[in-house]
């Protein structure tokens, strides 16, 4: 039953992603409002249909954490899932992604339409430069900036290592961090074709301020990051 499920889920998701991606696309030159209407769309219709196949319900906690101020959001990265809930959570924003992503035909398309940051993860000295050059620009605008600080998915209970780029952002544009911890793996497993029901949960984490992000040495910042997202993570079940 999971496999049929997780099926008839699979091929709404391949379907309705490049429908929305092209609304997107058409819709920008009435402004970025008008195509990140669509993207909250597609999210708001890929989690109702992932509720009504696969059993999947999201909840969200730590909401009172946001504010009103742009900042960098450092996530906890498992599955697709907490970037397809992102648009409904957080004010808009721009992803740090890799590169390749772009390549995707049409969706690919709609990430460069969001102005995405796309790097390159074989370059880091060459990706650091983008994302702080791109980063500041887009926060000075108003954006938010999301950055997953392993780089790549990280199956449950196998966490990467830690990279300390958007700290390195938040210091030199002065905002503060806002960390995000979750357990979307345990129902969306990194590279998994079957969705397996349950509650996801995603957990904001208190803000670090701007001012407690420019007194802080970097390493001792990550450190704390690092502790807290996993922690929290693995209190989730994640």
């Amino acid at each position: 039953m999971l496999f049929v499920r997780s099926t008839l889920f699979n091929i709404f998701f391949f379907t309705i992603t490049p429908i929305y991606s092209l609304l997107l696309i058409i819709s920008r030159v009435m402004g970025f409002s008008a195509s990140w209407f669509w993207a909250r769309q597609w999210s708001h219709t890929v989690l109702w249909f992932a509720k009504i196949f696969c059993g999947i319900y999201v909840k969200v906690e730590g909401k009172e954490h946001l504010t009103d101020t742009p900042c960098v959001v450092m996530a906890k990265h498992q599955s697709a899932l907490e970037t397809i809930a992102m648009p409904l959570l957080i004010p808009p924003y721009v992803w740090v992604l890799k590169k390749e992503l772009l390549h995707i035909p049409i969706f690919g398309w709609a990430l460069r339409v969001v102005d995405a940051i796309a790097v390159d993860f074989s370059n880091p000295r060459q990706a650091l430069k983008s994302v702080n050059s791109q980063g500041e620009q887009f926060l000075h605008d108003g954006r938010w900036v999301v950055i997953f600080p392993e780089g790549t998915r990280a199956a449950v209970g196998h966490p990467e290592k830690y990279k300390g780029g958007g700290i390195m952002l938040a210091k030199k544009s002065g905002v503060g961090i806002l960390p995000l911890a979750h357990n979307t793996g345990c129902c969306w497993g990194k590279r998994s074709y079957i969705k397996t029901p349950g509650t996801v949960r995603l957990r904001f984490l208190p803000m670090i301020s701007a001012a407690e992000v420019a007194s802080r040495p970097r390493k001792e910042l990550l450190q704390q990051l690092e502790h807290d997202i996993e922690s929290h993570t693995r209190e989730l079940g994640g």
